[in-house]
């Protein structure tokens, strides 16, 4: 994994010009990263046509398939623009086995990762790919691995989001972040206000960090908020629905992810948009995430267009539905 979320996804208003963003008031950051994280969820909007805050989320940047390269513009010609997966979700995997491979520091590994993280997202609005949610850091990392490392991957945030700021500007991309995020360091969370505040109108390809995410976490997060709704409105339990749990998760303001991408070849899930995932394709590569780059991500999409996707219903192969199923009788025994 790269780097660490918040209770609830985080967008700013800007108040000043993007760029020369000056990094906010650290009380007043916090306070706002707070008051998103205490508020109540918004209802559950149609993936097209989301809004947060006012804000509209579905991505209107223009198409640059001009700014792809030439391998990239290969395999995105033998894609059909009209069948682009909507949402796109990456477990990023392998930072430290790449690094074991090459007889590096387990940090080299992080940090080439944070650098496939700025190339896929590029390529992913130049293709207008609207939403993008990278699994960054997760509640057992945060938990679970050496303290020193978690401080550097801290470090490594904020040092992204500071020189990344100008790329994701000129690309026209808006970050936000999901998970436990108001665990992180306060100055991180300084820096994280800083980078939402400064993209926040931007149109094109949503970015989001899951940070100090765990799927678990999100849904006991859910349950509590949505246990408050009905204490707070004397609801019983037999009236809670799919949309009222949806409502009361981090990703209720974004559509289910379509491809769920995995890198370095594990077949597992790893505790990731477990409610979300229901019906999404996985593309699972053996390519550690630092050697990921945007040709493999046009490449995992070529994949997922090959599929058929049937949401529990028949495909065109299923073999020959039968009209009158109450004629046909079962052999005994």
């Amino acid at each position: 994994m790269l780097l660490p979320g918040c209770g609830s996804c985080v967008v700013l208003r800007r108040t000043s010009d993007a760029r020369g963003a000056k990094s906010p008031d650290p009380v007043r950051a916090r306070a706002n990263l707070a008051s998103i994280a205490s508020a109540p969820r918004a209802p559950a909007l149609k993936a097209a046509k989301s809004h947060f805050e006012a804000i509209p989320l579905s991505s209107s940047g223009t198409l640059r398939i001009h700014e792809l390269t030439d391998e990239e513009r290969t395999v995105y010609a033998t894609l059909k623009p009209e069948r682009l997966p909507e949402h796109v979700a990456i477990i990023m995997d392998g930072n430290g086995r790449w690094a074991g491979q090459r007889s590096l520091k387990r940090f080299l590994g992080h940090q080439q990762g944070a650098k496939s993280v700025q190339l896929v997202t590029e390529t992913a609005s130049r293709i207008g790919l609207p939403w993008l949610t990278l699994y960054a850091f997760s509640l057992e990392n945060n938990l679970r691995r050496p303290r020193a490392e978690v401080n550097f991957l801290m470090r490594l945030l904020k040092s992204y989001l500071e020189s990344n700021l100008q790329r994701m500007m000129d690309n026209n991309v808006r970050i936000r972040y999901i998970g436990r995020t108001h665990d992180l360091p306060p100055e991180v969370q300084d820096k994280m206000a800083w980078a939402a505040d400064a993209t926040a109108r931007n149109t094109g390809t949503t970015l989001t960090l899951a940070l100090n995410y765990g799927g678990r976490s999100e849904m006991v997060d859910a349950f509590r908020g949505l246990a408050a709704e009905m204490k707070l409105k004397n609801l019983s339990p037999d009236r809670i629905t799919e949309e009222d749990i949806h409502r009361h998760l981090y990703t209720a303001h974004m559509p289910d992810p379509d491809l769920l991408i995995r890198t370095s070849g594990e077949m597992r899930i790893s505790n990731y948009l477990l409610w979300q995932i229901a019906y999404t394709e996985i593309f699972v590569t053996e390519r550690y995430w630092p050697d990921f780059r945007g040709i493999h991500l046009l490449e995992a999409i070529a994949d997922f267009q090959r599929r058929e996707r049937r949401y529990g219903g028949l495909g065109e192969d299923c073999g020959e539905v039968e009209e009158d199923l109450d004629r046909i009788k079962f052999a005994a025994g």
